[in-house]
């Protein structure tokens, strides 16, 4: 048995230490495995050589700052991890393993009447699809992580009202999906994950504080402070949606009138074009029209942007982040609607905490939410299965990289 403060409890709190750095982070060089962890050069020379030594990670040659270099990153057959997202119209999942590799992806479209039952059904089926696709070993799952278009209640693991999936607020969804895959299952907004795939692998990747601003069926905000989602004590943290914008303007689903939503989601946009564009428009269909030259589609993407950029300016001005990652459909249309947001930040937000302040279009597309849902299945995994067990028969890869 280790005694606290021996040196078997130290050396294994640090083989935990390198660990944890290379999972969250999918690969890093020793050099930043010393700097992420504090350890000195020859303690995470001597951990690695272990790790590797017991089929834990794999080390192969790179290059840093113009030196030759060893990257560290977790062994392809040391776990498994699976990313489900239910959004507004569709139902993806992802299989990823440990080293930050998609092993498989689909998605396929969602009813959104259909119930939750029903979408907990196409979950699993898709899954057990996936898994026996490429012919991952079960035992190995480490986690799941999963999507849903609404607040989660923190202590409770709720889901909140949603208009978004009607007929799914107050259901569970980690504890249903938990007792039908049997296994760990962790959940969160979209928004929120988000938020968490572009930090890890998109535009967000090398910044401690970051927006992610989604815009689609809803606007919702993912918070990143110091490196970590800030959810806050409900689990309602980035609401950018319900700022409001004008007192007197429509009501918005949540009760109150002109919030922000009500003058950037495709709900309210897409109405204002039906008369000349017909019905069957959507916001993909407005970016494409607007990137072609339409004038009256234009003239939406900016106003849309300049009434984001308002919201934008006010989180500024409260958290002051290093960066603002847009995402959903409105991404797609570039300068278009990021030129709009930033002449609104700078104009509403104070110079102090607009002047370092980057916005950019989101880096993964529709696949945002599903790898921040792997990436919190990896988060959320602890380190001492990884230690305790060795390393068996490699997985298939199928695809290479979450990007």
């Amino acid at each position: 048995m280790e005694t606290p403060g021996s040196q078997s409890s130290l050396h294994r709190a640090n083989l935990e230490r390198v660990v944890r750095a290379v999972r969250l982070a999918g690969s890093l060089t020793q050099a930043e495995i010393a700097r992420t962890t504090g350890l000195s050069a020859a303690t995470v020379s001597n951990i690695v050589r272990e790790l590797k030594d017991h089929g834990t990670v794999e080390v192969t040659p790179t290059s840093a700052g113009g030196r030759r270099a060893r990257s560290v990153s977790l062994s392809g057959d040391a776990g498994i991890v699976i990313g489900i997202d239910f959004g507004h119209t569709h139902l993806r999942v992802a299989i990823g393993n440990l080293a930050h590799q998609v092993l498989a992806e689909e998605s396929e479209p969602l009813d959104v009447d259909a119930s939750s039952a029903q979408g907990f059904d196409r979950a699993e089926e898709l899954v057990e699809r996936l898994i026996a696709a490429t012919g991952v070993d079960r035992s190995k799952i480490a986690g799941v992580g999963l999507g849903v278009p609404g607040p989660i209640d923190v202590e409770s693991g709720t889901l909140g009202s949603t208009s978004i999936l009607p007929g799914w607020g107050g259901t569970k969804p980690a504890d249903e999906l938990r007792e039908r895959l049997g296994v760990p299952v962790h959940v969160d907004n979209d928004a929120n994950l988000g938020a968490l795939g572009e930090l890890v692998w998109g535009s967000g990747k090398g910044v401690r504080d970051l927006a992610y601003i989604k815009v689609a069926s809803g606007v919702g905000a993912g918070l990143v402070i110091d490196g970590k989602i800030y959810r806050g004590p409900g689990g309602t943290a980035g609401e950018i949606g319900h700022i409001t914008i004008d007192e007197s303007g429509p009501v918005c689903r949540c009760g109150n009138r002109g919030c922000l939503e009500t003058f950037t989601a495709a709900r309210y946009v897409l109405p204002l074009l039906q008369p000349s564009h017909g019905s069957a428009l959507t916001m993909e269909g407005v970016v494409r029209l607007a990137r072609d030259g339409d004038p009256g589609c234009r003239r939406v993407i900016a106003d849309v942007g300049r009434h984001v950029g308002s919201g934008v300016a006010n989180l500024c001005n409260l958290l002051n982040p290093s960066r603002v990652v847009l995402g959903g459909d409105l991404a797609e249309a570039g300068e278009l609607v990021l030129g709009p947001i930033r002449e609104a930040v700078g104009r509403y937000a104070i110079p102090s905490a607009s002047r370092q302040l980057s916005i950019l279009p989101g880096a993964l597309g529709g696949r945002a939410e599903v790898l921040g849902a792997l990436a919190l299945a990896l988060s959320e995994m602890g380190d001492s299965t990884l230690l305790d067990g060795s390393a068996t028969a490699a997985l298939p890869v199928v695809a290479p990289a979450f990007t």
